[in-house]
């Protein structure tokens, strides 16, 4: 079952009636419409900015594609309008199984404690993703969204970029001061600016099968270390909407990607795993693990992002939920160049921050794949080691790498004196933001992550009450808690979390994440915090 509508018309746009000489300009050109561009378009139209989104295609992308999105993923696209949707059609799940041969090895819970508005992940198909999001730019007029609209030429200049632009009726010329490339893996974009991918491609092979069924199974993560209806290799299943599963199986490196594809040669592997044949097959695909990106994710006023800038292995969800989070990270900065409130500098952030997340994930991702694939008989040996020791005792258990799921990445950032003080906990300078339980003076429930939505998603100080507020920087909002007017911390969550003491303070980015914490802030310190994070010293 797809959404209702996956395929949308080219229409000419009056820019194509101009001529080359003065082509039209826009500040912002998006290039690539899956879910980092989208929601990047979406992010940024929603602080003002107007935007040109162009993609090659005039279809949502076929088959589910990235399936696993995370609670952080959740709670960007709740600022963006279509979190709820999300969750709405999504199979939520925190819970995951690990399996040799027949037996559990052990489980885990990715959020075993409440108090969070969003679950751990949800399993929802890239397309429906996609159409929540094409929804969503459909009711924002800044996003002018052409669809087969394909970038053939990018010159750089010194204050804009100038592209061509082919399309049904021909070739039209338009000028953008910043262009955003989310054209994915094989971006056209990266090639024209003269980039290159560097890292690994690992060999061995893994068969994707979504297949449609009834089953009874849980909603739940399960990996197979040689399972008996796979000797010698990997499994893993996932639910996802609509009764469709999907099962991934490890191969050789030296299969036959055109064989291995054909549905009379997947139905026997997949009937062996279920123990019947009565499915139906949805999508078939074969991959392999790719852990690779670019030196540079900025070249001039071209910015890459998402599978353009960086590539990993699909075990961990780490692909979509990562260039998410470029896409987060982007936009507020993009948004006060654009706006002249920081200087260009500030968009170097992007490149220092996302390209750390990068080679984080891309660490991560290929010890998953030595670890489930093993290149040498010395790997292999210390895989066989690792699983018969998790039978026994916890260290086993923690050193099995099954795909270890994506978390919010922590930038390194600059620490003020005033975090030097004594902190037993919360989140510190560089972290996302938990969320929490509270109370609006009113009465009503909600959550913290809510309440930053209601302040605009800009620079905000959080406060933990303690008589006056503090004298808070022109443009910061503020969101209370505790004292007169101010949010009630309605299950104590909200001070456990953030570590809170009457007069503690943090200081959040307009992406939620933490640019400084204090015990009593004072107004020089934050400025001087403020002025930091923003890129103005």
């Amino acid at each position: 079952m797809a959404p209702s509508k996956t395929q949308f018309g080219y229409r000419r746009h009056p820019d194509q009636d101009r001529v080359a000489t003065n082509a039209a300009e826009h500040p912002v050109v998006v290039v690539g419409a899956g879910p980092v561009g989208l929601s990047l378009a979406i992010d940024l139209a929603q602080r003002g900015q107007s935007v040109v989104l162009l993609d090659d295609a005039d279809r949502i992308g076929e088959g589910s594609r990235a399936i696993c999105f995370s609670k952080r993923s959740l709670e960007y696209w709740d600022r963006l309008g279509v979190g709820q949707r999300m969750v709405d059609k999504g199979v939520v799940w925190s819970v995951g199984k690990i399996f040799h041969g027949d037996s559990k090895l052990y489980q885990f819970n990715l959020l075993p404690e409440q108090g969070h508005k969003r679950p751990a992940f949800i399993n929802l198909q890239q397309f429906y993703a996609e159409a929540y999001l094409v929804d969503r730019v459909e009711q924002l007029p800044a996003i002018d969204l052409r669809w087969r609209n394909k970038v053939v030429g990018l010159e750089a200049r010194n204050d804009h970029v100038a592209l061509t632009i082919d399309t049904p009726d021909g070739p039209y010329r338009l000028h953008a001061g910043f262009v955003i490339a989310c054209d994915g893996a094989r971006s056209s974009l990266r090639q024209m600016v003269g980039a290159e991918f560097t890292g690994q491609v690992f060999e061995d092979q893994f068969l994707i099968a979504d297949v449609r069924m009834t089953a009874e199974f849980p909603t739940e993560r399960w990996f197979w270390f040689d399972p008996p209806f796979h000797a010698g290799r990997s499994a893993l299943l996932h639910k996802q909407p609509d009764d469709i599963w999907r099962i991934d199986l490890q191969l050789s490196r030296f299969a036959d990607p055109a064989v291995e594809k054909q549905p009379e040669n997947v139905r026997p592997r997949i009937a062996r795993m279920l123990g019947h044949d009565k499915f139906d097959f949805e999508w078939i695909s074969l991959y392999k693990f790719q852990c690779r990106r670019m030196d540079r994710f900025i070249h001039g006023r071209v910015i890459f992002a998402g599978d353009a800038a960086h590539q990993v292995s699909p075990f961990g969800a780490r692909g979509a939920n990562s260039g998410l989070e470029d896409a987060e990270n982007l936009a507020w900065k993009l948004d006060r160049v654009l706006r002249k409130a920081s200087p260009q500098a500030l968009l170097d952030s992007y490149h220092i921050e996302r390209s750390a997340a990068a080679d984080e994930n891309i660490r991560e991702s290929t010890r998953s794949t030595d670890f489930m694939a093993p290149n040498s008989h010395q790997e292999a040996r210390l895989r066989k080691a690792v699983l018969s020791l998790a039978k026994e005792t916890e260290f086993g258990k923690r050193m099995i790498n099954a795909g270890r799921l994506s978390t919010p990445s922590v930038y390194e950032t600059p620490l003020s004196t005033a975090d030097d003080e004594a902190w037993r906990g919360g989140p510190r300078p560089g972290a996302s933001l938990p969320d929490a339980p509270i109370a609006a003076a009113s009465g009503e429930a909600m959550y913290l992550t809510e309440a930053f939505i209601k302040s605009g998603t800009r620079f905000t100080l959080l406060e933990f009450g303690n008589g006056a507020a503090a004298d808070t920087p022109e443009g910061v909002a503020t969101v209370r808690i505790g004292g007169e007017g101010g949010f009630a911390d309605s299950e104590g969550l909200a001070g456990v979390r953030y570590d809170a003491e009457p007069g503690t303070a943090y200081l959040l980015r307009p992406d939620g994440y933490v640019a400084a914490r204090f015990r009593h802030p004072t107004r020089p310190a934050l400025d001087a915090a403020l002025a930091r994070a923003a890129g103005q010293n």
